[in-house]
């Protein structure tokens, strides 16, 4: 189909759904790639254009930065009750890199063909940025004021941890902040087809981040000596035997809940010895449970040396470690140990777990606003085996969920986007989520 295929909403629409598609395409052209280390185009411009938005429906955003370029923008929505605690709908601006030769679009022009929208961030996150926007320009130009104040954050660098961003935000600007007490955010209430039914997964744990660093110590010397304490041997052993190491399953309260639930939708019982037969009924979003019943351990950079025929004194590697909550130490004398002598074990970045109930009147209204929209709904908690920006947040004792609403169609593999190749988003699911988002944030 034609890249200038139709984009117009049908008939009775409502304003936020007639402009989410625009506003997510121009979300996505704006080139907002994070190579870590501070390196990237920045989100200033992305930034710019969301801050203008707001103020052109009477907000009043505030762009700040914590390094040139590293823009955030936070505006807040008075609400009709001053004692109610604030709410935070927060989003994130920055994508991770799209090499346009494995891509069979441009990465960066928000192409709409097959009635979806192509483009790096259209799954994580401009999507659910560009629902956050619609809903609120639409409540500020009908005069909507919701139940609570609405803190609405659209944070820098969260694909690299947040130093840049949310965690700037959370120790420099707290204020901004103030009376905020729950959050939602991106990774939850997207569907998926589970024993033949329809199941949103409503995010309310995520794995704790462990990025290690190991240095292994050696006898630099010449490639043509014999070299009983060579750096390189003994870091390949190490990580060898970190990369290999099976960790057993140790189910949380949010994925014994999450299994409990598949049970009942298929019948299949939950096997600790055999988890691929419960999570062969869970379709696309089985890699995405799959890693939440173990904590994981995986290699993902060796360096050492700097020519062929010396042995060098040091070798390096670095080791992406997701725990399970509360096992963050235990995880990280466990690589301790696997690792064995000779090698420095440190911290390159750290982040909490998260995991609260799958009750509370939040969860109530958001399990409403779409059991509303589609009444056959089955909402299921889940864990995040990544993270988000409510890492953060939690340090303000902020709860968070991850709530960005797209009804999806059984044939797309949505999970299997996030940072992938070709990623891209409904048009119709950007529209249903436009709804169900503006639902909760007026009735809660």
């Amino acid at each position: 189909m034609s890249t200038q295929e139709s984009v117009t909403p049908s008939q009775g629409t409502s304003p936020a759904e007639a402009e989410v598609v625009d506003i997510c395409r121009e979300l996505i052209r704006f080139d907002t790639t994070n190579f870590g280390d501070n390196q990237g185009p920045g989100e200033r411009k992305a930034a710019e254009y969301v801050a203008g938005l707001m103020a052109e429906v009477g907000l009043e955003p505030e762009i700040f930065e914590s390094a040139p370029g590293r823009a955030s923008v936070v505006t807040r929505m008075e609400g009709q009750d001053p004692s109610a605690s604030a709410l935070v709908v927060h989003g994130h601006l920055d994508v991770v890199p799209a090499l346009r030769e494995q891509w069979s679009v441009d990465p960066f022009a928000a192409e709409v063909k097959d009635g979806m929208i192509w483009g790096r961030g259209a799954v994580d996150m401009k999507d659910m940025d560009a629902m956050i926007l619609a809903t609120l320009r639409d409540f500020a130009r009908r005069g909507i004021k919701p139940k609570r104040d609405l803190v609405f954050a659209f944070f820098a660098d969260e694909e690299a941890g947040g130093d840049y961003g949310a965690r700037y935000a959370v120790d420099k600007r707290p204020e901004l902040f103030d009376g905020a007490t729950e959050a939602i955010s991106e990774v939850g209430g997207f569907s998926s087809t589970i024993g033949g039914k329809r199941a949103y997964l409503l995010q309310t744990a995520e794995k704790g981040l462990s990025w290690l660093r190991l240095v292994a110590h050696g006898r630099a010397g010449h490639g043509s000596q014999i070299n009983t304490d060579n750096a390189v041997t003994r870091l390949a052993a190490a990580v060898a035997r970190i990369g290999q190491h099976e960790w057993p399953i140790e189910l949380t309260p949010t994925t014994r809940q999450f299994l409990d639930g598949v049970t009942e939708l298929t019948g299949v019982e939950f096997d600790p010895d055999n988890p691929e037969i419960i999570l062969k009924e869970l379709g696309t979003v089985a890699r995405f449970v799959g890693a939440t019943l173990q904590n994981t351990s995986n290699p993902t950079l060796l360096s050492g040396g700097y020519k062929h025929n010396v042995i060098p004194e040091t070798a390096e590697a670095l080791v992406d470690c997701r725990t399970l909550p509360g096992q963050q130490e235990q995880v990280f004398e466990t690589i301790r140990q696997l690792a064995g002598e000779g090698i420095e074990l440190s911290y390159v970045n750290k982040d909490v777990s998260l995991e609260v109930p799958f009750a509370g009147n939040l969860v109530d209204a958001m399990v409403d606003s779409l059991k509303r929209h589609d009444p056959e709904a089955t909402v299921l908690p889940y864990t995040l085996s990544g993270g988000t920006d409510n890492k953060s947040l939690s340090q303000l004792g902020i709860t968070g969920y991850g709530f960005a609403p797209l009804q999806l169609p059984d044939e797309l593999d949505f999970t299997g986007m996030f940072h992938g190749v070709d990623e891209r988003v409904p048009l119709d699911s950007l529209r249903f989520g436009t709804r169900v988002l503006s639902d909760l944030l007026q009735n809660y």
